[in-house]
């Protein structure tokens, strides 16, 4: 669902940048008082397990392919709607900088969709569910796994919005197709969402920051986790084109990415080291999950209170 430049008009891209730096900026200031030497290595982990999980394409139907989002996993993970959307802001700020996915133009919309719709979304509901299934922890998974499917949906709706508002397509074109292929994309989110929680809430409660007793008991499970999907699984990722993508090449405006693309200079462009596949992309996944981490390592280490353990 990432937005490339040419796809959001001037207008649109001003308004979501200053909607995203307003709503990043209050998730800064509120999360001051969680940020800790606890919750800062959970952050850290926490976004470069999702720059790792979103590298991996997975096929949905007609040739098309989508990824994890994260939000909702992120919200539950860390306890925070506010600690999430900077957790998903990171993510998507180093993927246009470094690796060239999703356009600097249209990186304030790609954060307001993902990563303020979306964590909010996935949060709210994981909070509304679990209060009806009477707030067990068993039922946490499910919970989380619904919040997530619709938070693909809802960030899916905001985008198609966006463009029709660009004019890049009618409104009544873009938005049942882009609805239709994410409500297949969310499916997937939300099993990995739920699949993930579940292995958490049995085998490492330690990771969930609600957990503060034994948080960090031990790195090794969650960091080799991240190196084995940015390294390995990436190489077996889904090389059908994503949700927007194929929506942009049905109703014919893929082209306009062509006409404006602002690429940084990196050796990282498309997720490969200088062009190359295969051991690049390994290298690139690897390296992009350690700049996720010591940038969210660093947000929280910098914005935790001076009297923060």
């Amino acid at each position: 669902m990432h937005i490339p430049d040419g796809f959001v008009s001037p207008t649109v891209a001003a308004a979501t940048t200053v909607g995203s730096i307003a709503a990043i900026s209050v998730a800064l200031f509120r999360s001051k008082q969680a940020f800790g030497s606890r919750s800062a290595p959970i952050l850290g982990l926490t976004t470069a397990f999702i720059f790792a999980a979103q590298m991996i394409n997975f096929p949905v139907a007609g040739g098309t392919s989508g990824h994890l989002l994260g939000g909702a996993l992120a919200a539950v993970v860390l306890g925070s709607y506010s600690a999430a959307a900077l957790c998903i802001a990171t993510v998507l700020i180093i993927q246009a900088v470094l690796f060239a996915d999703g356009g600097i133009t249209a990186l304030g919309a790609n954060i307001f969709n993902m990563g303020v719709i979306g964590v909010l979304v996935g949060w709210i509901l994981t909070q509304t569910l679990q209060k009806l299934f009477g707030s067990r922890r068993s039922r946490l998974p499910l919970s989380a796994g619904i919040a997530a499917a619709f938070s693909v949906v809802v960030a899916a709706i905001f985008a198609a919005i966006e463009l029709a508002i660009s004019g890049t397509a009618p409104l009544g074109t873009i938005l049942p197709a882009m609805t239709g292929v994410h409500i297949l994309i969310g499916v997937g989110e939300g099993l990995i969402t739920g699949g993930v929680i579940a292995y958490l809430v049995k085998a490492r409660p330690d990771l969930i920051v609600g957990e503060e007793e034994e948080q960090i008991r031990s790195w090794v499970v969650p960091v080799v986790s991240i190196l084995l999907i940015a390294g390995v699984l990436s190489l077996f990722a889904s090389a059908w084109p994503d949700g927007l993508e194929k929506v942009a090449e049905d109703k014919g405006f893929i082209t306009l990415a062509d006409n404006i693309r602002i690429a940084l200079p990196t050796p990282f462009a498309d997720y490969t080291l200088n062009g190359g596949e295969g051991i690049g992309t390994s290298i690139a996944g690897i390296l992009g999950s350690v700049a996720c981490f010591v940038v969210a390592f660093g947000i929280a280490q910098i914005g935790k209170p001076k009297n923060a353990s």
